[in-house]
């Protein structure tokens, strides 16, 4: 079984490498941190001239690796029904690429995967909300022995409700992840870049 190092284990070896980092070493940090700031910049809506970033660079560059890094980490499953900052990120991705046409294509799956995601989200949660609120109808009707009591019951302020759409919302977003992590896997990879 693997070693569990505590926060403060990884903080102490994080630092002591710090110390012992090279002149090199430090400067790719900042490179890539640079491209971090840059890509924040962009989804905040300010302009970022990538091709003057792509050209002074040459190829692959730290820079390069902080924006895609950035963005690949903004395409994810939205937690709201706003998609606004994954596609952002994706014409980011885009606009780095020169709009290249088989980034286009893998970009227009993740989109169809975001949108289906928060569409089967919605439709799965009216039905656990809807079966919840059935089972919790009939359980009152056998404790006061009266059928149809006209009651209405809210499910979602019921804990077990909670606990179980927790659990069915966490499986959903699991497999949309792995599908999305292969789509980021290969954007990654056509930018030469590491995840």
């Amino acid at each position: 079984m693997a070693e569990i190092k505590s926060t403060l284990e990884k903080v102490l070896e994080r630092a002591a490498a710090m110390g012992r980092a090279s002149k090199e070493e430090i400067q790719a940090d900042e490179e890539v941190k640079n491209g971090m700031r840059m890509a924040a910049d962009y989804l905040q809506g300010k302009e970022v001239n990538f091709s003057l970033v792509m050209e002074a660079t040459g190829g692959f560059s730290l820079v390069k690796k902080g924006l895609v890094l950035v963005f690949l980490r903004n395409i994810a499953l939205p937690r709201y029904d706003d998609l606004g900052e994954a596609e952002r990120a994706m014409q980011g991705l885009l606009e780095m690429a020169r709009g290249s046409g088989d980034l286009a294509s893998v970009f227009r799956d993740m989109k169809g995967i975001l949108d289906h995601y928060q569409q089967q989200l919605k439709e799965v949660r009216q039905q656990v909300e809807e079966a919840f609120r059935q089972q919790m109808e009939q359980a009152l009707s056998k404790q006061t022995g009266q059928k149809g009591l006209g009651l209405k019951v809210d499910p979602m302020l019921h804990p077990k409700f909670q606990e179980e759409w927790s659990k069915i919302k966490s499986d959903l977003d699991d497999q949309y992840n792995k599908v999305l992590q292969q789509h980021k896997e290969l954007v990654a990879k056509r930018f030469s870049v590491t995840l």
